[in-house]
């Protein structure tokens, strides 16, 4: 898993992802359309590339966290719970990589 943290102020995204914001980035139409507002969390999930596509760009806008999942990672993005874990994970590795630099920006 690749991950880089860009958010347009240069800082931190300090917003945490969780469960309830993965199910309302799921809602947008580009990136799962109809998707019910009831989704369980374990309900089983199949996006497309360009739904995935969006989806990361969507959650490198709000987020500001570049996420490049690999083809196995893809692979096993199956569920909301399972993609709420995997995009938490990014964020948690990014934060502790700029932690361990020092919180510096290295652009």
């Amino acid at each position: 898993m690749s991950a880089g943290d860009t958010a347009s102020d240069g800082g931190l995204a300090l917003s945490p992802i969780t469960t309830d914001t993965v199910r309302e980035l799921l809602s947008d139409r580009r990136v799962f359309p109809a998707v019910p507002a009831e989704l369980d969390e374990d309900a089983e999930l199949v996006l497309d590339s360009l739904g995935l596509v969006w989806l990361l760009h969507v959650v490198e806008e709000r987020y500001g966290l570049v996420v490049e999942p690999s083809d196995e990672d893809v692979v096993g993005l199956t569920s909301l719970r399972r993609l709420t874990a995997y995009l938490r994970a990014a964020q948690t590795n990014r934060r502790q990589e700029r932690a361990a630099e020092g919180g510096r920006d290295e652009r």
